[in-house]
Order: structure tokens, then C-alpha cells, then sequence
């Protein structure tokens, strides 16, 4: 009797230790009694009764991600595309999780395709592909207003890869081509238009500076002439100034003007007006050579 009384001692005292429970930090456990919920631990030691209360679930209130599959979405203008999202959450209630909905995970992709469907189904492929950060908002407002009574809090909901068919890539691609090729060629097009304004504006100041050249050429030379015509009159004016003040006589007058009547005959004229001064005096020297000629 007394080994039986050890062991019953022993089985209560086991059992007593495993109705000390202690719950993790960032987790709460839903307890029922008698089937019927009691309490939700929170992080600590707690003790269950025994045989009369019952652990039914283990929550993590850590934020969790659901990754959910690609599914078919149409847009706004009949193009049937594959959208995957991946839902960020965390439990706020573990009660109304537990208690809330059937399989809350599944809960959270349904609502999540079903709402991302009617989002896009009233875009454009355009605003689809435009649009991520818009859609990403969308859906989140929705989801958390959803999910509060399942105590569920969405923190945010990220469309991860948008794929069109394989036909409209590749238009997108031809598109996308098309489009670099035209800003190559109007990038072409401005160079060459650049070149070629900067080739006339230097032909252009080149001639400016040739112009300003010859033009600097010809003022210098009228300068220079204008100075050679200046000092030559200078130079007749200041012999007509010492003839007279030397005073000449006529005679000496009339040589002068013997001299130059003889330097215009040695030009191209056929004819010469001879002065009759000139006359005169030239036939007054032929009669002073004549006697000297005599007297010699």
C-alpha cells in the first residue's frame, strides 16, 4: 500500500507540474473551460486546471506574412493578367482570431484576391502598370477594415510582379524600342543641329573678324596716305614759305616755270601751251647763250 500511495503521489505531483504553464513573450494562448472560452494568456506563468481547462490555441502576435499565389486578374480593358500581393498583418485579438473566422489565413487570401480583382478590374493595363503604390493602398484600407473583427490588423499589402500576356510584352517591348530609337534619333538630330549652329556661328565670326581685319587694313593704309599727302604739302608748303621769305626775283620765277613746262613735255602729251612769259624768257637765254658764244 504504501508504494501505491508513492506512486499516486507522484502521478499528482507530475501532474501539478504540467499544469504549470508559461507563455512566450510576443504570444498569447486561448484557454477554455469546459468548452467555453475562459482567458488569453498573455507572456508570463499561468496554471491550468486540470482536466477542467484546455489550451485550444497558440497565437503569435508577431508581425507574419502571407505570400500568396499568382493569380488571373482582367482589367478595365479585357487584358487577363497574373497578380501576386503579399499581406503583412499581426493579431491584435487572439480571441477574435481564434474565434473570429475558419482558417483566417485562407480568409485573408480570399478577401485579398477578391478585393484586388475589382480593383483592377476597374483600371486600364496602363494605370495598372502606372499605379502600384495606389493599388497597394487600396487594397491594405480594405483588408484592415475587414479583418478587424477578426482581430487581424493589416499593416500593409505589396503587390509584388504584375504580368501581362505574353503578346502584350512583347508589344510593350516594340513600344519601349520604338520609343528609345526615337529619342536616339532626335538626340542624333539635336547634335547635329548643335554642330551645325556651332560651325555657322564660327564661320560667322570668322568672317567678322576678317571683315574687321580688311576693314582695320584699309583705315590704316587711308591713314598712311593721308599722312604721306599731309607731309607732302607740308613739305610744298614750307619751300613756298622759304622762297618767300628768300624773296626770288621774277627771272628766277621764269626758270621755274621753264623747268616745269620742260619736265611736261617729257610725258605722253603730244601738244604744249607754252606761256608767253615762258616764250619770252627761253628766247632771252638763247640770245645771253648766243654772245657769250660770241665772245668766247
Amino acid at each position: 500500500m504504501e508504494y501505491v500511495g508513492l506512486v499516486i503521489l507522484a502521478l499528482i505531483i507530475v501532474a501539478l507540474f504540467r499544469c504549470i504553464k508559461i507563455v512566450p513573450q510576443a504570444n498569447a494562448w486561448v484557454v477554455e473551460f469546459l468548452g467555453q472560452y475562459k482567458a488569453s494568456w498573455t507572456a508570463g506563468l499561468h496554471f491550468k486546471v486540470p482536466f477542467f481547462e484546455k489550451i485550444v490555441k497558440k497565437v503569435s502576435l508577431k508581425e507574419q506574412v502571407a505570400d500568396f499565389e499568382p493569380q488571373p486578374v482582367i482589367t478595365k480593358d479585357n487584358v487577363t493578367m497574373m497578380v501576386d500581393s503579399v499581406v503583412f498583418f499581426e493579431v491584435f485579438d487572439a480571441k477574435l482570431f481564434s474565434y473570429g473566422v475558419e482558417r483566417p489565413i485562407a480568409a485573408i487570401e480570399n478577401l485579398s484576391a477578391t478585393t484586388l480583382r475589382n480593383i483592377i478590374g476597374s483600371m486600364t493595363l496602363d494605370e495598372t502598370l502606372t499605379s502600384r503604390d495606389s493599388i497597394n493602398g487600396q487594397i491594405t484600407t480594405i483588408l484592415d477594415d475587414a479583418t478587424d473583427k477578426w482581430g487581424i490588423k493589416v499593416n500593409r499589402v505589396e503587390v509584388k510582379n504584375i504580368q501581362p500576356p505574353r503578346s502584350i510584352q512583347d508589344a510593350m517591348e516594340k513600344q519601349m524600342r520604338a520609343e528609345r530609337e526615337k529619342r536616339e534619333a532626335i538626340l542624333t538630330a539635336e547634335g547635329k543641329k548643335q554642330s551645325a549652329i556651332t560651325l555657322a556661328e564660327g564661320e560667322k565670326e570668322a568672317a567678322i573678324l576678317r571683315a574687321d581685319a580688311v576693314k582695320e587694313q584699309r583705315i590704316r593704309e587711308a591713314e598712311g596716305e593721308a599722312q604721306a599727302i599731309l607731309a607732302v604739302q607740308r613739305a610744298q608748303a614750307e619751300s613756298i614759305r622759304l622762297i618767300n621769305e628768300a624773296d626770288p626775283s621774277s627771272a628766277y620765277l621764269k626758270i621755274k616755270q621753264y623747268e616745269a613746262a620742260e619736265k611736261m613735255a617729257n610725258g605722253q602729251a603730244t601738244k604744249i601751251f607754252v606761256p608767253s612769259e615762258i616764250a619770252n624768257l627761253a628766247g632771252t637765254a638763247s640770245v645771253i647763250a648766243e654772245s657769250v658764244k660770241s665772245n668766247q
